[in-house]
């Protein structure tokens, strides 16, 4: 006997297939032509240079510091010269324990008020702690005083830095169109490379010209009072540009938004409980955070042992003369600076996460073949191993600029990228050269920071494996950015991905 099978309800059917249709436009929302933001180029190559050129002027401050490492010790503390170098990277280190706190408070400001704002405030933080270095007197003048000034100073300099390059880097990445977003963050570095290059020659030109004795005496402090009004340059020309599209976007739909607009008006929030920033970082973000923070302890490490550390472990340690080793660090760097918008382009082309194996990859494999070059006494043997871990380190730099905001959505991108880059900064970075001085008067082995970065690139390895690709995508958060009409045109009526809206 057959069954008779009802006939399906119309109207519920109906309602399911509306209600499936809801949905999927709030999981997959339909692009508009009015959200996708058709960037132009004069424009964003503007954006890109004024913060690549601040950038620039930051780390010039850092590399004047790096570069002059043996002479800031001998006129700040006593001591023999192991002990003096020793204690003139720990002042180094210092400054990056106040990085997170810097991130903590720049972050979540420029989340709230712009990027343009506290890049220009970082600016001119930086600025002024440079200049006052130059004027400090020795340790032989006001004994104890004169480190705890330069420690002061540093620490000034260390918390601008903390909202420094995760601005920077969400300025870049959010001017950018998505399929090029690596070729112009790659300038981030270039600037980086550029102010390390510029401190190191002059420093250089100035030790050449006025000899060790003019130099520990008085030379010293030109590199740092010129540092000073250079930064104005840089603070120019972020104050002429405009907001991030992304960051307008983001605060129009927010003053439109009746929740956002009441929870600010409500005195509570703003008086006794946390920021909302902050709970949206902390609460669901930590993952990606984690990620974050493997990344850059296993980029910096190395960053930081081939660009701050080196000259001072060649100088100090393999009694190296003649300026060689910046003679050696100035051409390593500007074979970087040749090639790393190539690497940029590679990486919009490939993915982010191909170039970053290779890079990590390399540091785990080289670095102790190339710190055993440097073993061996001779120019050539220390360039072949600088130009060695330039290849990998031009690998990262080339392309995290574009993969660090490109981890975090819109409206806690700038928070979350600086808390999480200056923690692992703070811990694993500023550490990085103090850490090695100490491992090699420790256990006597010339190689031992070569065990080290080693060490950092196996977890940058895991980060890299861990995080999701994220090339030629829209930021999450923000509507696709092309750079033509034509483009936008066609974009407009499909569906943004579940980790782009």
């Amino acid at each position: 006997m057959r069954r008779e099978v009802p006939e399906p309800d119309k109207a519920a059917l109906r309602r399911h297939r509306a209600l499936f249709r809801a949905v999927e436009r709030r999981v997959h929302p339909r692009v508009r032509r009015s959200d996708v933001t058709v960037t132009d180029e004069p424009t964003v190559r503007r954006a890109t240079t004024a913060a690549a050129v601040g950038n620039a002027m930051e780390w010039f401050d850092f590399g004047i510091y790096s570069y002059l490492a043996v002479t800031i010790g001998k006129v700040f503390f006593p001591g023999d010269d192991g002990t003096q170098l020793l204690a003139s990277f720990t002042a180094f280190a210092a400054s990056f324990l106040v990085r997170p706190l810097g991130g903590l408070f720049f972050g979540p400001l420029g989340d709230r008020v712009g990027r343009k704002k506290v890049l220009a405030l970082t600016m001119v933080l930086m600025a002024a702690g440079t200049f006052c270095i130059g004027l400090i007197p020795s340790y032989a003048s006001i004994g104890l005083a004169a480190p705890l000034l330069l420690l002061l100073c540093r620490m000034v300099q260390g918390f601008s830095t903390g909202g420094e390059y995760g601005g920077a880097a969400t300025f870049i990445a959010e001017y950018a169109p998505d399929k090029r977003r690596g070729f112009f963050g790659s300038f981030l570095e270039l600037g980086t490379l550029a102010g390390y290059t510029g401190a190191a020659a002059l420093v250089l030109l100035l030790t050449t010209t006025l000899g060790d004795d003019a130099m520990l005496d008085w030379g010293w402090r030109l590199p740092f009072l010129v540092g000073g009004p250079i930064g104005l340059v840089g603070l120019y020309l972020r104050v002429k540009l405009d907001e991030t599209p992304a960051f307008q976007k983001l605060a129009a739909e927010q003053s439109h938004d009746p929740d956002t607009t009441s929870a600010r008006k409500e005195p509570h929030l703003s008086e006794n409980a946390p920021r909302p920033e902050f709970r949206k970082i902390f609460t669901g973000q930590w993952r990606t955070m984690l990620i974050c923070v493997g990344l850059v302890a296993g980029y910096n490490v190395t960053d930081y042992m081939l660009l701050s550390y080196m000259p001072a472990y060649l100088t100090s340690e393999l009694d190296y003369g003649g300026s060689m080793e910046l003679v050696a660090a100035i051409l390593a760097m500007v074979a970087m600076m040749t090639v790393i918008q190539r690497i940029g382009h590679l990486n919009d082309r490939f993915g982010r996460k191909p170039l970053l194996l290779i890079g990590m990859t390399g540091f785990l494999l080289l670095t102790v073949p190339a710190f055993a070059l440097f073993q061996l006494g001779h120019f050539a043997a220390v360039l072949a191993g600088l130009l060695l871990l330039s290849a990998c380190l031009v690998c990262l730099l080339g392309t995290m600029s574009a993969t660090l905001p490109a981890l975090f959505p819109t409206d806690v991108r700038y928070g979350s990228l600086a808390i999480g880059y200056n923690v692992a900064t703070s811990v694993f970075g500023g550490t990085a050269p103090g850490v090695m001085t100490y491992l090699v008067t420790a256990t006597g082995d010339k190689l031992a920071p070569a065990y080290y970065a080693s060490g950092a690139a196996l977890l940058g390895i895991i980060a890299v494996l861990a995080m999701r690709e994220t090339a030629r995508q829209p930021l999450e958060g923000s509507p696709p950015a092309v750079t033509t009409e034509e483009e936008a045109r066609a974009l407009a009526g499909t569906r943004l991905p579940e980790a782009s809206h």
